[in-house]
């Protein structure tokens, strides 16, 4: 029998949809001029980077990363490893990391230390989501969709074991 949790609408589609396009707009603002790098960081960004890079009406690039510390459950294992590293140059570049969550803060502060030893111009941080509860590391976060409560959530492109990525709007899992 496939475990069920019960999926509660925590934010739905119309406000993600405004978080982006407000995001975007801040994007815009501070890169003009430039051609910025995205990097991506799979798979739960996918949907939220999508939506945001057809908002952003300036040249740029991307790129994805994807990073392991979770495996199979809820909780972080605390160890993260690159599964996929970038591709484009990084070096001198005005790079962008677009995430879906930050969380405890390990995973991102680990891929800042991977980026900055490739000698960025800069690197900023956009998350849809972040859940300061739960941070164990300090990170910068430049672009901030919306800060969450400490409950697990899944939906547009946050998963549970692969599962409810698909989902348009956010929800929160309750046991």
């Amino acid at each position: 029998m496939v475990f069920q949790p019960q999926l509660k609408i925590f934010i739905n589609r119309d406000e993600i949809a405004k978080a982006i396009d407000r995001l975007a707009s801040e994007i815009k603002r501070d890169y003009q001029g430039k051609q910025p790098l995205l990097i991506g960081v799979l798979k739960g960004s996918f949907m939220f980077m999508a939506d945001l890079i057809r908002l952003l009406d300036l040249p740029l690039e991307l790129d994805f990363v994807r990073l392991s510390s979770y495996g199979a459950t809820r909780e972080s294992s605390g160890r993260v490893r690159i599964v996929q590293g970038v591709k484009m140059p990084v070096k001198g570049r005005d790079v962008l990391v677009v995430e879906d969550i930050v969380d405890t803060g390990i995973t991102v502060s680990f891929l800042l230390d991977y980026l900055k030893k490739k000698q960025p111009a800069s690197l900023k941080v956009c998350t849809l989501t972040d859940k300061p509860s739960r941070r164990r590391v300090p990170v910068p976060i430049d672009y901030r969709g919306f800060t969450v409560p400490n409950k697990f959530i899944v939906g547009y492109g946050m998963d549970l074991n692969q599962r409810f990525r698909n989902l348009p709007d956010i929800y929160t899992m309750e046991d």
